[in-house]
């Protein structure tokens, strides 16, 4: 769900979202270095490493709180680039939530979200590492507890750009605000839906082939597409089907982030 219910005077865009994570996930490891450096192992080729966001993330870390210490991360990307699956969010709030407790930095969650902010509406989320009914910019959250379905997700070939969809004339921007339990009875509209499906005919025609098998809906602004299902073999059928034509993931819905485990 996806509702745009306001315009700030900075340009933000006042939102009300459902957040719920999945068991697909990039692998992300961290190595002590001597030097003070801040580096990734194998860079993107073609993109400044200073503007990859978990190197942005560890560099925040350090001016928040004058830590010297380096590390080199390498990073094993399993989520598609630009499919709106929340992948540099997730790895950015990784790195932030990890290198605080191997630096020694003890700062509260609270403040790695605020701090996390600074980098994307989504990354606060991911050190949340909660399913979350968000509203403000996609700040504010609160912990909801939906279904852990099956979900069959749709990587078209494309790559969508929010600040395109954001700024189209027509978006619509002054929805009815809703209660959590308008979301939880079905309420599940997404005021991008109509703007994106027009600009993107693949995004089109996923939703198309995708609603075959079950209610398509679309990743906040997209590229990607994801249907649920009830049971893991109706979401394998409609997934080896679909497989033949698309790039498509079977994934599990999880309300509790893998991550939250791993740093106990």
């Amino acid at each position: 769900m996806l509702r745009i219910t306001g315009q700030r005077s900075d340009g933000y865009h006042l939102l009300q979202t459902v957040f719920q994570l999945t068991d697909l996930c990039d692998w992300l490891s961290f190595f002590e270095v001597g030097d003070g450096s801040i580096t990734l192992r194998n860079p993107i080729p073609g993109v400044p490493e200073e503007t990859d966001l978990t190197i942005r993330a560890a560099n925040i870390l350090r001016s928040e709180t004058g830590c010297q210490q380096g590390v080199c991360i390498d990073i094993e990307k399993n989520l598609p680039m630009g499919g709106g699956l929340g992948g540099g969010s997730s790895d950015a709030a990784t790195t932030l939530l990890v290198l605080n407790k191997l630096w020694g930095l003890n700062l509260t969650e609270q403040r790695l979200m605020e701090l996390g902010l600074q980098l994307g509406a989504d990354v606060p989320v991911f050190v949340y590492g909660y399913a979350a009914w968000a509203e403000g910019v996609g700040e504010k959250l609160e912990r909801i507890n939906p279904p852990e379905k099956w979900i069959v997700v749709i990587k078209p070939d494309c790559h969508v750009d929010t600040k395109e969809i954001f700024s189209v004339n027509d978006l619509t921007r002054d929805s009815k605000s809703i209660k959590m339990s308008d979301f939880v009875e079905g309420q599940h509209q997404n005021d991008c839906l109509e703007v994106v499906r027009k600009l993107y005919q693949p995004v089109e025609n996923a939703l198309h082939d995708l609603a075959k098998f079950s209610e398509a809906r679309l990743t906040g602004t997209g590229a990607c597409v994801f249907a649920q299902f009830e049971s893991k073999e109706l979401a394998q059928q409609a997934y080896e089907e679909l497989n033949r034509k698309w790039q498509v993931y079977l994934v599990k819905g999880l309300n509790k982030s893998l991550l939250k485990d791993k740093l106990v």
